[in-house]
């Protein structure tokens, strides 16, 4: 997984060139802590490692997930939306600037929705997000 997330990570510099010189710091989507147990990595985290070393701003691994949602697979759109409404909460010192929000996958939304959401509570003026996989499929 780190060589894909290293592969990938070369590649932002010029994906996120629009956006590069406001971004501040760089946030995963957190799995709960159960299923990181289970899982034994966060693959966004490691994918935000990724960016932010190649991008040479800090990673910051302080968005919690503060319940254990249900998998999002076989949910409707707006069951994804319920399902992490309210999910995430910020633990660390107050953002600002704009905050690059990395995920894996984006099928709905929903997730880096909500992720956000507690990004800009915190503080953070603007959320850029980049995942490195979407869903065809319409939900």
């Amino acid at each position: 997984m780190e060589e894909l997330a290293s592969e990938l990570g070369r590649a932002s510099p010029e994906i996120l060139a629009p956006w590069r010189s406001d971004l501040t710091c760089v946030v995963p989507i957190p799995l709960h802590p159960l299923r990181r147990r289970e899982r034994g990595f966060n693959q966004s985290a490691i994918l935000a490692k990724a960016v932010a070393g190649q991008l040479d701003i800090p990673f910051h691994d302080q968005l919690q997930r503060t319940r254990d949602t249900a998998s999002q697979v076989g949910r409707t759109r707006s069951q994804r939306w319920a399902n992490v409404a309210g999910a995430f909460v910020w633990s660390g010192s107050p953002l600002h600037g704009t905050v690059l929000l990395i995920d894996d996958t984006i099928t709905t939304g929903a997730t880096v929705a909500a992720g956000t959401t507690a990004l800009v509570r915190a503080g953070a003026s603007a959320v850029v997000v980049l995942a490195f996989a979407r869903a065809t499929e319409q939900f």
